[in-house]
């Protein structure tokens, strides 16, 4: 199993009409997503985040509990309000941010049990709770828990530098999650922001590397591989990057780090960019998210091509 923590908060996505902007009311975000797709995807998964006391965090417990997750705890924080994200949309479907999160509940997460990290072969976290001290040292003591467990710690950098004082800032405490993470999402342009020296020397990590209509390309030590995707025409992109990942990470659940071969990686990494362009072809993340019988079809009409 794999369980996700960390942010789950609506995407008010923007839409323009005859000069007057309206917005689209959208579950969201990362970690929720990841969790979301694995299990459309056919894999067992467990969440576990926070929702403010106002109408957003019900909107988000009652969509949670229609997702059919193996397993989920989203704590209803009495004292803070739901985080937001804003959305805008360029005419290739590519998005901007703009966070909402003043006295928000994100990053005052629920403990988790022995038992649910027992229980995860995977515990996947989110980035959104690192830019505070009490969200930054959660993590820390998550992943040192996990770790004594045997278990893998997995993370999606989603760098964002606007929630931090400065860029240098974001960059030193990114590093201390991803330097004791053992599986590590970048986007091409998290790559240039940490360097590939950085990328380099981050060794006995399975580091995934999205790369948009280009595909996704991934390193483990010496195997390293570039896998094409599909060409489609996007729509809306947000929450691509996570159904690529929640592709990888349902191939590679259960597996110890010794299976990392090429062609399990290869198989993951084909599997992750279908479930990524296929997002792409509506607006929202997890309203968007493929399920396995519409990727495994795609695959097929693929290969009998």
């Amino acid at each position: 199993m794999i369980t996700s923590v960390g942010e789950i908060l609506v995407d008010m996505i923007a839409e323009e009409n005859n000069g007057s902007v309206s917005y689209l009311r959208k579950a969201g975000g990362a970690p929720f997503n990841v969790a979301c797709g694995i299990k459309l995807l056919g894999g067992n998964v467990g969440f576990v985040g926070s929702v403010g006391n106002d109408t957003i965090g019900d909107f988000l417990l009652r969509f949670a509990g229609k997702q059919k997750l193996d397993y989920y705890e989203i704590r209803k924080d009495t004292n803070r309000n739901t985080t937001l994200a804003f959305v805008d949309l360029d005419e290739s479907g590519e998005r901007s941010f703009c966070f909402y999160r003043k006295n928000t509940a994100d990053i005052y997460l629920p403990e988790i049990s022995d038992e649910l990290i027992e229980n995860s072969a995977i515990m996947h976290i989110g980035s959104l709770m690192l830019s505070k001290k009490e969200g930054l040292e959660y993590a820390l003591r998550l992943i040192e828990r996990v770790h004594k467990k045997g278990k893998l710690i997995s993370f999606d950098v989603n760098f964002r530098t606007d929630i931090f004082p400065s860029k240098n800032d974001a960059i030193l405490v990114y590093k201390q999650v991803i330097n004791k993470a053992d599986i590590v999402k970048f986007s091409s342009d998290e790559v240039e922001i940490f360097g590939e020296e950085y990328i380099d020397s981050l060794k006995d990590k399975l580091i995934c590397i999205t790369l948009g209509s280009d595909g996704s390309e991934y390193i483990y030590n010496d195997i390293k591989g570039k896998i094409p995707t599909i060409k489609v025409k996007p729509v809306d992109t947000t929450g691509a990057g996570d159904a690529f990942y929640a592709g990888v990470l349902t191939k590679i659940d259960n597996l110890s780090k010794c299976q990392y071969t090429k062609k399990v990686l290869n198989e993951a990494f084909r599997f992750g960019n279908i479930c990524g362009a296929l997002n792409t072809l509506g607006k929202g993340a997890i309203d968007n998210f493929p399920t396995i019988e519409v990727v495994n079809s795609k695959i097929s009409m693929l290969e009998e091509a």
